[in-house]
C-alpha cells in the first residue's frame, strides 16, 4: 500500500488538491531535466540499431526496454454520426535514461513513461490535448515486452485480439477506439532499419499499420460522438541520437484513398534545409512497399501559420514529391499545435491533413508532424 501511494506521488497522479500540486511540481521538475534524460548515463551500453535484424510479430510489437527510446503512435481521421470529420492522436513514449541502474530501490527511475492525446475539431478550431508522464512500475505505468500493451494509470494502447485498443479518459477529452488492420505491417526502410541520417547509427527500428479501420467513440467537452475512419499506426525503437546539424523533421503518413500507403520524411538542418530524406510508398494488395532516397522528395512550404500562443511560425500547407508523387497537403485546420512541455519538454505542431494531387483531386487523408519551428527538438531519440 505504501509502495502504490508513494509510486502514484512520484509521477503521473490523477486527482486530488495535493496530488494536483505534486504533479505541477513534478512537471516543472521535468521541465529542468530533459538534458540530463536525454544525455543519460554514459557507461550505459545501449544496443545499437543495425540493418538486418528481422522484425517478428507480435513479439516486437512489444516494449524493448534495453533500447535507449521507443514510441507506440496511432493516428487518424474518422467521422460523427453527422458525418463531420475529426482527427485524433494517441502516443505513447518509453525512454530508457539510463541512470539509477545500480540502485536497488524500486523507485529507481529505469523506464520512463510519456502519453500525448489530442483532437483537432474544425468546430472548435483549435487542438484539445491532453499528456501524461510517469515512471514504469508497481502496476500503474507499464510497458510489455513481446505484445503491445502500454499504459499510464487509466491511459492505454494495447492489442485486442486480431485488432488493437486505445483509451484515454479526462476531464476535457477522452478516446475509445478500437483498430482492425486491414493490410499486413509496413517495414519502414530497409525492411524495419529506417535511417535518420548519413551515419549507419543514427537510425531506428520502424514498422507501420497503414489503413487500419477505427471505430468508437470520441468525448469533447463531455459531448460524446460515435465515430468511424481510418488510422495509422507507428512502432518504432532507437538507441541513436538525433545527428547534431539537425534541428527538427517534417514526417507525413497518408493513407491513400485507393487502398495506397504513403510516408515520407526529412530531417531539417538550422537553416531549414533538408539534411536527410526517406520515404516509402505502398500499393494496396502488395506486401513490400517502394523505398525513396533522399533525391527522390523535397518538401516545400506553401502557407504558415503563426501560433498566438508560442509565437512559433509553422509550414501548415506544402507541395511535396516523393518518386511519382506531386501532392499538396492541406491541414484540416491551422492550429494544431501540441504544448507538451509538461511531459516531453517539446512544442511541435500535428495535425491532420489531406492529399491533394497535381488536378486538385483529393488522393489521401493522414497526419503531417513538424518539430524544432520553435527551438531545436529535445527528445531527440524521437526522430523519424
Amino acid at each position: 500500500m505504501k509502495g502504490r501511494l508513494l509510486a502514484r506521488l512520484s509521477l503521473g497522479p490523477t486527482g486530488g488538491t495535493l496530488r494536483a500540486g505534486v504533479r505541477r511540481f513534478l512537471a516543472c521538475l521535468l521541465l529542468a531535466l530533459p538534458a540530463a534524460w536525454v544525455a543519460g548515463d554514459a557507461s550505459v551500453d545501449y544496443p545499437a540499431v543495425v540493418p538486418g535484424q528481422p522484425i517478428e510479430f507480435p513479439r516486437d510489437e512489444g516494449s524493448h526496454p534495453d533500447y535507449r527510446t521507443e514510441w507506440w503512435y496511432v493516428t487518424g481521421w474518422v467521422e460523427t454520426q453527422d458525418g463531420h470529420p475529426l482527427g485524433f492522436q494517441v502516443t505513447f513514449f518509453r525512454f530508457r535514461p539510463g541512470s539509477g541502474k545500480d540502485n536497488p530501490s524500486r523507485f529507481a527511475a529505469r523506464q520512463l513513461l510519456f502519453a500525448h492525446a489530442a483532437v483537432s475539431d474544425p468546430r472548435r478550431g483549435r487542438l484539445v490535448h491532453e499528456e501524461k508522464s510517469a515512471r514504469a512500475g508497481f502496476g500503474l505505468a507499464e510497458a510489455a515486452q513481446g505484445r503491445l500493451d502500454v499504459h499510464i494509470d487509466d491511459w492505454m494502447l494495447r492489442q485486442q485480439g486480431e485488432g488493437y485498443q486505445a483509451s484515454v479518459q479526462t476531464k476535457s477529452l477522452g478516446i475509445d477506439l478500437v483498430f482492425m488492420p486491414t493490410q499486413p505491417p509496413m517495414l519502414q526502410g530497409e525492411q524495419g532499419y529506417s535511417r535518420k541520417g548519413p551515419a549507419d547509427t543514427s537510425a531506428s527500428y520502424y514498422y507501420s499499420l497503414p489503413q487500419l479501420r477505427a471505430q468508437g467513440r470520441i468525448v469533447i467537452a463531455g459531448r460524446e460522438h460515435r465515430v468511424s475512419g481510418q488510422a495509422w499506426f507507428d512502432h518504432e525503437w532507437s538507441s541513436a541520437l538525433m545527428d547534431a546539424p539537425a534541428r527538427g523533421w517534417d514526417w507525413v503518413g497518408l493513407n491513400l484513398e485507393d487502398g495506397g500507403a504513403l510516408m515520407i520524411s526529412r530531417m531539417r538542418d538550422a537553416r531549414g534545409r533538408t539534411y536527410w530524406a526517406a520515404g516509402s510508398q505502398r500499393d494496396a494488395g502488395a506486401s513490400t512497399p517502394v523505398a525513396y532516397a533522399a533525391n527522390q522528395i523535397d518538401w516545400t512550404p506553401v502557407r504558415h501559420w503563426r501560433s498566438g500562443r508560442t509565437g512559433i511560425r509553422y509550414p501548415v500547407e506544402w507541395r511535396v514529391r516523393a518518386g511519382e508523387y506531386r501532392l499538396r497537403l492541406r491541414p484540416l485546420m491551422d492550429d494544431q499545435e501540441n504544448d507538451s512541455r509538461g511531459s516531453t519538454g517539446t512544442i511541435y505542431w500535428e495535425g491532420a491533413v489531406r492529399a491533394f494531387d497535381e488536378q486538385g483531386r483529393l488522393v489521401g487523408r493522414g497526419y503531417l508532424e513538424l518539430t524544432g519551428y520553435g527551438e531545436r527538438i529535445r527528445l531527440q531519440g524521437r526522430a523519424r
